[in-house]
């Protein structure tokens, strides 16, 4: 029997509305203790594209009766089963946002929230990155949130901003979909059909000699 995934019901998230990549970075931190990481495989993954609007669907802030948005970027927590004697996966989606269950399962979440929108512009961009990776990477000094008056688009988390020795501020290379397409910082960028396959439900068949 493959694991549960952790619902954290009862418990309260490091979760502010609209600093989505801070979300899932907090997020990131529960699943890299020795228990977890024995357990799932986990990724951070930013939607977007080169015209950054992505269209999804099911997001909790729509007036839409679909409840679909178009973001700029988005960013959800991807945590996968790591794989059993039986050669299953069970891969489950952590959205911040959606309106469908916290956790989902891969395959509702991608039918639901990305639907087929049949136009060049939307199409949509992933680019997954390993929780340890996000982790050690990510950086952001909020600057993208703050108005030309210098006013906040929305309020900041109370926490400091996230930096490392290295960097305060990356996120535009995590957003962008055009480079470090393939880096042992910024993770890896797939299409639709190419992500759906990486993370999608695995069949197998027995075989009797």
């Amino acid at each position: 029997m493959l694991p549960d995934f952790p619902d954290f019901s009862g418990k309260k998230l490091t979760n502010t509305p609209c600093y989505c990549e801070e979300n899932v970075y907090h997020l990131c931190k529960t699943f890299i203790s020795d228990e977890m990481k024995n357990k799932y495989d986990t990724y951070a993954c930013f939607i977007s594209n080169e015209n950054r609007m992505i269209p999804i669907w099911k997001q909790r802030t729509s007036k839409d009766t679909e409840g679909m948005v178009i973001w700029d970027y988005h960013v959800i927590l991807i945590v996968k089963v790591k794989e059993t004697g039986q050669n299953l996966i069970k891969t489950s989606v952590y959205d911040f946002d959606t309106i469908l269950p916290f956790p989902c399962d891969f395959s509702t979440y991608t039918q639901e929230s990305f639907q087929i929108l049949n136009i060049p512009q939307y199409q949509r961009k992933f680019r997954i990155i390993p929780a340890e990776t996000y982790l050690r990477v990510f950086a952001s000094d909020r600057s993208h949130m703050i108005k030309e008056d210098g006013t906040w688009n929305s309020p900041p988390p109370t926490y400091p901003p996230i930096s490392t020795s290295d960097s305060v501020n990356n996120l535009e290379s995590f957003i962008n979909m055009t480079e470090n397409l393939d880096s042992n910082d910024f993770g890896q960028v797939f299409n639709e059909d190419d992500f759906k396959r990486k993370f999608g439900f695995t069949k197998f068949s027995i075989i009797f000699g």
